[in-house]
C-alpha cells in the first residue's frame, strides 16, 4: 500500500482584505472561486513558477480543486486550493498563491485568506459548522493562529473553528 505524503502548508496570509487588493494602487477586485479544470493545468506548471503538481491534485478523485480569479478575468488564476471532504470537516490539502502573488513584488494581497475563507464556506455548506483542518509547517503555526484564528491541535495539525470560519466567510463572501 502506497503511503500518502503529508504536505505541510506554508502559505502566508499577507492581509485580510474584502476580496484581493492590488499592492501598488490599493484597488480592490471582486473575486470568484470556480472549479479548476484540466484545461487550466496547461498554465499552472512548475515551469511557470508554481510549486505543486496541480494536475496530479486534480486527478486524485478524493480531492476537489478550485481556482480563484478576478470577476470578468477568469483566464488569470490568482491562487489554487485543494480540499478533501472528511467525515465532519473540510481538510485543506494544498493552497498556493500564483507565483506573481508571492514575495515582496506580489501583485495582489489577500489571495491565501480568500481561499481559506472559501474552504470555510464549503464547510458551512456541508453542515460541518465551518470546521477546516490543515497541516502547517512548524514556523507558521503561530502565524495561522494570529491571522486566521486557527487552533494548533497538536503536531502540525491546525483547525479553524466555527467562530473564526464565520468571520472569514463574512469578510470575503458577502451574501
Amino acid at each position: 500500500m502506497k503511503k500518502e505524503h503529508k504536505i505541510h502548508l506554508d502559505f502566508i496570509v499577507d492581509k485580510l482584505t474584502n476580496s484581493i487588493q492590488n499592492t501598488i494602487s490599493g484597488d480592490s477586485f471582486q473575486t470568484e472561486v470556480s472549479r479548476f479544470t484540466i484545461k487550466d493545468t496547461k498554465r499552472v506548471t512548475k515551469k511557470n513558477g508554481w510549486n505543486f503538481n496541480w494536475k496530479a491534485e486534480l486527478n486524485d478523485n478524493k480531492k476537489e480543486v478550485f481556482k480563484l480569479t478576478i470577476i470578468n478575468n477568469s483566464d488569470i488564476i490568482q491562487g489554487l486550493l485543494s480540499i478533501i471532504y472528511e467525515e465532519d470537516h473540510i481538510f485543506m490539502n494544498l493552497l498556493e498563491s500564483s507565483p506573481f502573488n508571492i514575495g515582496k513584488n506580489k501583485v495582489y494581497e489577500g489571495v491565501a485568506a480568500n481561499l481559506v475563507a472559501y474552504a470555510c464556506k464549503v464547510s458551512f455548506q456541508h453542515d460541518f459548522d465551518g470546521f477546516v483542518a490543515f497541516t502547517a509547517k512548524t514556523k507558521l503555526i503561530d502565524h495561522y493562529e494570529k491571522t486566521l484564528g486557527a487552533y494548533h491541535f497538536g503536531g502540525h495539525r491546525m483547525i479553524i473553528p466555527t467562530k473564526s470560519a464565520k468571520f472569514l466567510v463574512e469578510r470575503y463572501f458577502k451574501t
